[in-house]
């Protein structure tokens, strides 16, 4: 059963390229940190800030072609956790159907930040990464 998480926390440190996202549990105590790409990190923080652009951000285009194709983000999942890697899922209703698209977690939540849709974790990723 998919958990439904919020964004907590965005650590941007301009030292090192690796920055941390921290997702928290909406109905609960349980957080998961990512960590994710200097880019991403940028992108995210400025929509949560609701900073503007002159030009669509990438995340702004995938959000954007999704729609004027038909399709509507329903949310993401970060559903898998394999050798320390998240792996996570764009999912998108089109003509009726799920599409369920591969994505880097970093970039789901962007996307959801941007497209302000929920974000989840399946149960066992959450499990897997607090045991770790």
């Amino acid at each position: 059963m998919p958990i439904q998480l919020e964004l907590k926390r965005i650590i941007i440190n301009e030292i090192d390229e690796d920055q941390v996202i921290v997702l928290n549990e909406v109905d609960g105590e349980r957080s998961l940190p990512i960590v994710i790409g200097q880019f991403e990190a940028v992108s995210i923080d400025r929509r949560v800030k609701q900073l503007s652009t002159p030009r669509p951000l990438t995340h702004d285009l995938i959000v954007n072609a999704i729609e004027l194709s038909g399709g509507e983000i329903q949310d993401v999942l970060i559903n898998d956790l394999r050798e320390h890697t998240y792996f996570a899922q764009l999912r998108v209703r089109q003509a009726g159907e799920l599409i369920e698209i591969d994505c880097r977690p970093s970039d789901a939540v962007a996307v959801a930040v941007t497209a302000r849709v929920p974000i989840y974790v399946n149960e066992s990723v959450l499990g897997d990464a607090l045991d770790e």
